[in-house]
């Protein structure tokens, strides 16, 4: 049983020792939790659990905390994806909502599995998910601050392999903050968040470099065909850097390969497997 988990990049927000040890710390515990989680829970359910947590941690751009787009209103976007059953469902741009991982997760089980804007919010709403104002009073300073929108880079995400063998993947964004509204990012498509038997994969990033080169997707898909998840990561990053692609990864293969890298400086992350293991 292995878990990994990310929280965007480092630069997204404050930069201090504060905030590094802040980060290092809240996604140690969550990590921790999601372990514990998964030896009695699937990997599919451990993923929404673990980016639920990842969500109501107003440290990252997403859920509670999520950056504000230009027209002052905050948009968000999820998804996850079965690799047993191959069924991907997701969320984008969805107002007013806690988790937008788990509108997704109750998305799985119908046939029309991604909705977006007031379609998504809509089926939030039938379904018994509440209101919630995810705009923290640091996201309202940072808005009308318009701070440069280049350390906007935040995504969190999850991937699982259970002790039955099954993979899944969970992502979810708050955007990149003064984005024009509803922009599309990558985070609820197979380009940020793929999984099947063989690998799964969350990004993170400037989410038109990662749909630009179909990231998750290919490097999942490069494992399936023999790659390993290393070389399946590096191939696909060199790629990237032929347009100086900004992007971030976690994977976990079904051999038990355990690995991420960023193009950039640097994406904050923690897997528990045998042990902790947390960006340094």
């Amino acid at each position: 049983m292995k878990v990994i988990i990310h929280g965007g990049f480092f630069s997204e927000s404050a930069t201090n020792q504060e905030t590094k040890k802040a980060k290092q710390d809240a996604l140690s515990s969550i990590v921790k939790q999601a372990h514990d989680f998964l030896k009695t829970h699937t990997a599919l359910d451990t993923v929404v659990y673990a980016v639920s947590l990842l969500e109501d941690d107003e440290l990252f751009n997403a859920g509670l905390g999520s950056q504000i787009q230009s027209d002052g209103k905050v948009r968000l976007s999820a998804s996850l994806m079965d690799g047993k059953t191959q069924r991907f469902s997701g969320v984008i741009n969805i107002e007013d909502i806690k988790n937008p991982i788990q509108v997704g997760r109750k998305l799985l089980d119908y046939e029309d599995r991604v909705l977006s804007g007031e379609g998504a919010s809509a089926f939030a709403s039938k379904n018994g998910f509440s209101y919630f104002n995810p705009i923290t009073p640091q996201r309202q300073l940072e808005y009308e601050a318009k701070l440069n929108q280049q350390e906007r880079k935040g995504t969190v995400g999850c991937v699982a392999l259970d002790a039955d063998g099954n993979i899944a993947a969970a992502t979810s964004t708050g955007g990149k903050g003064f984005e024009i509204p509803c922009r599309v990012s990558d985070s609820a498509t197979v380009a940020g968040n793929f999984a099947n038997q063989h690998a799964g994969i969350s990004c993170t990033g400037v989410g038109e470099d990662i749909v630009n080169v179909a990231l998750a997707a290919k490097i999942v898909t490069r494992v399936t065909d023999g790659f390993t998840l290393k070389d399946a990561c590096d191939k696909s990053f060199t790629e990237l850097k032929s347009f100086d692609g900004f992007a971030g990864v976690i994977g976990i293969s079904a051999t038990g390969e355990v690995y991420h890298t960023d193009s950039h400086p640097y994406m904050v992350w923690a897997s528990f497997d045998d042990e902790l293991k947390v960006f340094p």
